[in-house]
């Protein structure tokens, strides 16, 4: 008998016994496919893979733990309910008796959620983290027209538009947004919350148009998932700040869609109503406050030795650790502190034409007042306090001398920079400067535009800080030849930062020179600078004689380096070299083509 012979019928092992295919986990749970597929979206249930693919490769896999996971959910229970209720009221239909098919349809079984938002998400940590697909999802619902066909309700498609507006007003009310960027997509937004930074994507308020290669149901089945994700991160949020949830609006303001507005306005009667409640408990706990004035500092200094006691005694300063940290709990951070102020006291009028959702929910996030042409705005086109006008239109008729007009990419321009900047570029009419995304990281992609650098000198300048000698880049600062190796430049620019840094250095040396004949006393002559000038040039190919020895040795640290690695290390370095490859081909092209445009405007 072969060594691992096994008899028919007996415990498998390895990946066999670990995974099961769909189709037997679906005859293991005796269920349909449809309500499993929606089964392991709630749950959390998604395929794995297997090294080791024993039915073959054409099969979709399932851990064995979680399919055993599905068997004790108290949801198969009820979606089993729910298919046995449907038939009956089936029946009553096909029986042409409508008023049990009613009478059954008024008292059909239901469920919730709640349970499984708890059980997948322990903190609330976790459930900020998950939160970017969340919200991505429900911002696009909340664009999508209604569609019975394909089971999009108006039901669901207000409720996705209320839990939208109600995380935009409280990031908006804690100036929690930190990067924004237009896209033919939509809108990028970035707000960081409680150290997690969650970001989503906002359709562009145009006419959506819905195609047949998606499968809504599928999509429904995530949408419920996270509507209820939401309400339970919207319901801690908003008691966080004191806020009672969910928010009661103005139904004027609802109806004119300007929900936005009516939360800030919900926000700011509910901050006064809790600041009147704090006064009043105030002052009917004077008397309280008196009697603990009255009490003397041996009584303090006792509690105070008491609770340090019941502390570990390797922690001699914990209380005072709590104290700070209640402190800095209350207090904003930097962030926040510069979001809140970037706007203040500066108005915005917003015309018709522009994105009204998008610049209601970004500009008040950085402390600036807005209003709109419209009914229900809170002050008109023609008060003089304005400051910007927000216009996306070729020409502006009417003109107030006391404000500027502007586009709208101004104001996300200067939420990405953090600063206020100059208007000349982004007036009514003008093309303006390139939009750039804040998500790109222009050093570690090896090409920085121009406009870039125009906004890190504006920077400085705001800060008062002072930027590094132009043309004295990091090649100037460390070896370029270890920049090589390392493959941080290439073979071209590590030469011409040798050349650079020779020159740099002999320039330098001939700089120290001319200071000691000055000490010493001697009148510095044409001589005396044709010596040096000769000295450094002789210094100069003297580098470059030494140059491709470098380059030599540079190429052989790499070759034995390579030749010591593994098999596996080796392809890795390799395609790690070809996407550096890669990236440097880009910015070769990028600066290519903004040779070809500037001497095509030169001409």
């Amino acid at each position: 008998m072969p060594k691992h012979y096994r008899p028919p019928g007996k415990k498998k092992e390895g990946n066999a016994a670990r995974y099961v295919t769909r189709s037997q986990a679906v005859k293991q749970l005796q269920v349909s496919l449809p309500l499993f597929r929606r089964l392991c979206i709630l749950k959390g249930v998604f395929p794995r893979e297997p090294k080791k693919k024993v039915k073959g490769n054409h099969h979709t896999y399932y851990h064995t733990k979680d399919i055993a996971f599905l068997h004790h959910e108290p949801l198969l229970e009820k979606f089993r309910d729910i298919r046995a209720y449907d038939k009956k009221v089936k029946k009553a239909k096909a029986k042409k008796n409508r008023d049990l098919a009613e009478r059954l349809l008024t008292r059909r079984p239901g469920y919730t959620l709640d349970r499984l938002i708890c059980e997948r998400y322990p903190k609330f940590t976790d459930a900020l983290r998950d939160l970017d697909d969340c919200l991505t999802m429900i911002h696009l619902f909340a664009a999508l027209p209604a569609l019975e066909s394909e089971k999009v309700q108006v039901k669901r498609i207000h409720n996705c538009r209320r839990l939208s507006h109600e995380w935009q007003a409280y990031i908006s009310r804690t100036h929690k947004l930190r990067k924004t960027f237009i896209s033919v997509k939509g809108i990028y937004y970035q707000a960081e919350v409680e150290g997690q930074k969650i970001t989503w994507l906002a359709p562009h308020s145009l006419q959506q148009v819905l195609t047949d290669d998606v499968d809504f149901n599928v999509m429904l089945t995530f949408l419920e998932f996270y509507e209820t994700l939401l309400a339970f991160v919207n319901f801690r949020h908003y008691h966080s700040i004191n806020v009672k949830y969910p928010p009661i609006l103005d139904s004027r303001l609802e109806a004119l869609a300007v929900e936005l507005y009516a939360l800030s306005r919900y926000f700011t009667a509910n901050s006064s109503a809790m600041a009147l409640e704090s006064q009043a408990i105030s002052s009917s706990g004077s008397a309280q406050i008196d009697i603990t004035k009255e009490r003397t500092p041996d009584e303090s200094e006792l509690r105070l030795a008491q609770l340090q006691h019941q502390l570990p005694s390797n922690e001699p300063g914990t209380l005072m650790h709590l104290v700070e940290d209640a402190n800095g709990e209350d207090e904003d951070d930097e962030e926040t502190k510069e979001c809140k102020t970037l706007f203040k006291n500066k108005k915005f009028f917003l015309s018709r034409e522009v994105p009204r959702e998008s610049l209601l929910f970004v500009i008040p996030a950085f402390g600036g007042a807005v209003s709109w042409e419209g009914e229900a705005a809170p002050f008109k086109e023609a008060d003089q306090s304005i400051t910007y006008q927000i216009v996306d239109r070729p020409t502006q008729g009417h003109v107030f001398l006391s404000r500027e007009y502007i586009q709208p990419q101004w104001v996300y321009d200067c939420v990405n920079a953090r600063i206020i900047l100059p208007t000349d570029a982004y007036t009514v009419g003008r093309v303006p400067p390139p939009h750039l995304s804040p998500f790109v990281d222009n050093e570690t992609e090896g090409y920085v535009p121009e406009y870039a650098e125009t906004i890190k000198r504006l920077q400085a300048a705001a800060r008062k800080e002072v930027l590094p000698i132009p043309g004295a880049g990091k090649e100037d600062l460390d070896d370029p030849q270890n920049l090589l190796v390392e493959g941080i430049i290439s073979r071209t620019e590590a030469n011409e930062a040798a050349e650079r840094k020779k020159k740099m250095l002999a320039l330098e040396k001939q700089y120290h020179n001319e200071l000691q004949l000055e000490l010493q006393g001697v009148q510095y002559s044409s001589s005396v600078s044709n010596v040096n000038k000769r000295s450094s040039v002789e210094d100069t190919e003297a580098g470059e004689e030494s140059l491709p020895d470098m380059q030599q040795i540079a190429e052989d640290s790499t070759t034995m380096s390579k030749v010591v690695m593994s098999r596996k290390k080796r392809r890795l370095y390799e395609a790690m070299q070809i996407g550096k490859e890669r990236k440097r081909a880009h910015v070769d092209l990028l600066k290519e083509r903004k040779q070809k445009l500037e001497a095509a405007q030169g001409s």
